[in-house]
């Protein structure tokens, strides 16, 4: 596969990306737990605009 110039140019494409992969992986991880959280503070658990309300009320009924 010569051709297609894997040979020719070996450009690095993950070695200089992972920093920015990683970055991303952690930042997913935290927005996802803020959100988490945030959708299940106290004072928006029974908020009827909440979208995860009836998860909520489901998930409190079971403990």
């Amino acid at each position: 596969m010569a051709f297609f110039g894997f040979r020719a140019y070996p450009t690095p494409i993950l070695k200089p990306l992972w920093p920015f992969m990683a970055s991303a992986g952690i930042v997913y991880y935290v927005v996802s737990k803020l959100q988490y959280s945030g959708v299940r503070s106290a004072e928006y658990a029974k908020d009827p605009k909440n979208p995860y309300a009836t998860q909520i009320a489901k998930e409190a009924s079971h403990h």
